[in-house]
């Protein structure tokens, strides 16, 4: 497959036949699409998902079975099974594809494409966070259970306004081949791009840049473990992307909150007493994420919850902060809030284990406020990381804490699925 290396030029990206459902064999397209698998908030999300179509995209991305090797072998089943009874169906042409998001003011717009993995040295693909090998290994074994890329990994660079930008902006006058709009309100459309001269200026353009992973550190860490087991020439040099200029398209960027499932709000307050600077703030909880934000203005700072009131906490201890914190990595990454709250809170104050019978790493501040007053956990919802800190730190070859920072929109699951046994 691959002749040349990704690191000899920059980014590469290359046609493919999306496997897309067929739009008469589903109830609606909105029906069988669903957010990533780590987005989807379990039991009720995964519930609702699988109650919205018998198709829905999540029996592939989070089957459920006894086991894990059940749980794979299910996936793999259901996807051979769908492709055999026309559900899903390959384009009978490769090609690159233009993905829009839009909701209200908000448009954003890439390329969905198949990428020409590289070494993690090669600096071509930035990671800014770090992943848990437990993870991996399960979105390993569904992959290679699969032989398919069921979601891509989203993307961004920061382009000219030409090349890729020209492209898109041609592609989208046209008919799309999709179109649909899911319960969040977002509007998704897709365009396929076949067009040699096309592609090649895409290529042409590409080349010259560089891409900053902003959701999907798990399934590159993936891609880059089963490229590894096939080290002849073969499709498992590619995978699924969305590409986003965020010089054209920027991308929001949200806080990824932490549940912890056996610490009581009064004991976390207690054990912080001293060291940090603690007041109760009025709800609702838009009031108290607008005083969190004005706190981390002036420093680290985080918002409790769980016992029905909202507790921020801010201005911690300069010496506890420097016996905590590890010295070898630049200032601004000792600065992060994730870095306090993991270096110093987690691992110091609290002693709590980064596993998941302790910690569970929530999108939506809400649902994880809602499950820490019906469990009796903590809430600890955190302030967005700008997006220039993140590249800047990627660049330096520093890794954030993992589940730092929460670009988007994401593209929705299920729009455009990559086989490996076809591609």
């Amino acid at each position: 497959m691959s002749t040349t290396g990704a690191a000899d030029r920059g980014l590469r990206l290359i046609p493919f036949h999306g496997l897309r459902y067929v739009p008469e064999r589903v109830g609606s397209l909105a029906a069988v699409t669903s957010p990533p698998y780590d987005v989807v908030v379990r039991p009720d999300g995964l519930h609702h998902l699988e109650s919205a179509d018998p198709h829905n995209i999540v029996r592939l991305i989070l089957p459920q079975a006894a086991g894990p090797s059940a749980r794979n072998e299910k996936a793999a089943d259901t996807l051979r099974r769908w492709v055999s009874e026309g559900v899903l169906a390959a384009d009978t042409e490769a090609a690159l594809y233009v993905y829009e998001q839009r909701k209200g003011d908000l448009l954003q717009r890439g390329l969905i494409g198949s990428l020409e993995l590289s070494a993690p040295d090669a600096g071509i693909v930035l990671p800014h966070e770090d992943v848990m090998p437990h993870v991996v290994k399960d979105r390993a074994d569904l992959m290679r259970a699969t032989a398919a890329n069921l979601e891509p990994l989203l993307l961004t660079y920061v382009g000219n306004g030409n090349g890729a930008a020209a492209v898109i902006e041609r592609t989208v006058q046209g008919s799309p081949l999709l179109s649909t709009t899911t319960e969040d309100g977002f509007r998704h459309r897709l365009w396929s791009i076949t067009d040699a001269a096309e592609l090649a200026e895409i290529t042409a353009d590409l080349a010259e840049h560089q891409a900053l992973i902003a959701d999907g550190h798990h399934r590159w860490a993936t891609y880059l473990r089963l490229q590894a087991e096939h080290p002849a020439s073969s499709p498992w040099d590619f995978g699924l992307v969305l590409l986003v200029d965020t010089a054209r398209y920027p991308l929001q960027v949200r806080a990824i909150h932490r549940l912890l499932h056996r610490l009581p709000v009064a004991d976390a307050l207690s054990a912080l007493a001293g060291s940090f600077r603690i007041r109760t703030v009025a709800g609702p909880l838009a009031a108290a994420q607008e005083a969190l934000a004005d706190a981390a203005g002036g420093g680290n700072a985080f918002l409790l919850a769980g016992d029905g009131s909202f507790h921020l906490v801010s201005h911690p201890d300069p010496a506890l902060l420097a016996s905590t914190i590890r010295r070898d990595r630049p200032e601004a990454w000792r600065q992060l809030d994730a870095t306090v709250l993991h270096a110093t809170l987690l691992e110091q104050v609290w002693r709590i284990p980064d596993a998941p019978e302790h910690i569970a790493y929530i999108h939506d501040a809400e649902a994880t406020v809602d499950q820490a007053e019906r469990h009796g956990g903590t809430a600890v919802l955190m302030h967005p990381v700008r997006e220039d800190v993140v590249r800047d730190l990627a660049r330096q070859g520093v890794t954030m804490p993992r589940k730092s920072t929460s670009f988007g929109p994401k593209p929705a699951t299920g729009l455009v699925l990559r086989s490996l046994t076809t591609d």
